[in-house]
């Protein structure tokens, strides 16, 4: 049965399905395990290497919180601003891995590049719960959960370390998109400032706080460019983590940013990095961090808001939804920055236990390469 134990099973890699209805893949970090979940990255230049790093982060993501269920992911190459090849694109995907879903082997949702429209067909045997479909304050609910799950998870950290929550804290966040942009509006309505976003093409900086609202009117007009059109100077995206002195960093776009060189880079002022993006440090660059003694997060604590929104109860309201999420993603901060190591080793440590319980022996840590 489905989250049976396993006990003693040995881990031998992923399993990678190769697709062949359109350029892409499916990765299933535990092969065996009845049912795995992850979402389904769009994006030009996504690769097996990448998604097998994001289907390892959700192996632990699950384990953090208890959940017997292992970690994938699918990635398609194409480019999600091509909208009437993405929408043909997402269509074949979607037919082609039906059997997996269908047969509770795999769940998928949105991730980078696609949204929860893409997988309707998807819905007719498997439905969401009616909250993540709903539409608050303008933003699609699923676009709000993992930022919102962030910004608890930043607050926890602050509050336990340094007293008090984000009244009054500065936060750079990398990306503007539907994660990076529910941080930005989170952080906001707690008290905090935003004072740096960057997109691919730029970042825009203002120590007394950028306006999130405009920045998201500049973003339906402009996209990517919208911080070209702030009406500040745009710096090269990389200086969000060079040039500013927030109190958050936010990493949310791809696996790796946390090198140890920019690591060693980070401004004094840095006092936590809440990753939105999924396997955000090398190993080296962790080891930096916690020699400066900056509090590094755990990238599958921070981001799992959507997923414990999938899991909400069918008929929960948008304020249930986001109530139970605070208050789990600040448990679970606030227990493993009890760790004399720090919380990113606390929650390895959580993962492990969890994994040998009905697993085995678990696979390594979710940690990109060092460039």
């Amino acid at each position: 049965m489905p989250g049976e134990p396993r006990a003693g099973h040995d881990h031998g890699g992923p399993e990678v399905i190769e697709l062949s209805s359109v350029p892409g893949f499916v990765v299933f970090d535990l092969p065996g395990v009845p049912l795995s979940a992850g979402g389904t990255r769009l994006a030009p230049d996504v690769s097996v290497a990448e998604v097998a790093l994001l289907a390892r982060a959700m192996t632990y993501k699950y384990a953090t919180i208890g959940v017997r269920v292992g970690g994938a992911k699918a990635g398609v190459q194409g480019d999600p601003m091509d909208r009437a090849a993405r929408a043909g694109l997402m269509a074949r995907f979607v037919a082609e891995i039906a059997p997996l879903a269908n047969s509770g082997r795999l769940v998928t949702g949105p991730d980078m590049g696609t949204t929860e429209e893409d997988f309707a067909p998807l819905r007719e045997q498997y439905a969401v719960p009616a909250a993540i479909t709903a539409v608050v304050d303008g933003l699609p609910f699923e676009d709000m959960l993992t930022g919102f799950g962030v910004t608890a998870a930043a607050e926890a950290a602050l509050g336990a370390r340094w007293g008090g929550g984000w009244d009054g804290r500065s936060v750079a966040i990398e990306g503007f998109g539907k994660v990076g942009g529910g941080v930005a509006r989170e952080v906001t309505r707690r008290g905090g400032r935003v004072v740096a976003v960057s997109t691919i093409d730029g970042c825009v900086i203002d120590p007394s706080g950028l306006d999130v609202e405009g920045l998201f009117t500049l973003r339906r007009a402009y996209g990517d460019a919208c911080v070209r059109h702030y009406g500040r100077p745009a710096v090269p995206p990389g200086e969000l983590f060079t040039a500013v002195g927030a109190d958050v960093i936010v990493p949310g776009t791809r696996p790796g940013v946390i090198s140890a060189h920019t690591a060693r880079s980070l401004p004094a002022e840095v006092r936590v990095i809440a990753p939105a993006a999924n396997v955000p440090y090398t190993a080296q660059g962790a080891e930096v961090l916690r020699q400066r003694g900056i509090v590094a997060l755990p990238d599958f604590v921070c981001n799992v808001g959507a997923v414990l929104g999938y899991r909400a109860a069918a008929e929960a309201t948008p304020e249930q939804v986001l109530e139970s999420v605070d208050a789990t993603i600040t448990g679970v901060i606030l227990d493993l920055m009890r760790h004399p190591e720090g919380p990113l080793a606390a929650a390895f440590e959580r993962a492990h236990t969890f994994l040998r319980g009905w697993w085995g022996e678990p696979p390594g840590p979710p940690f990109a390469p060092e460039e």
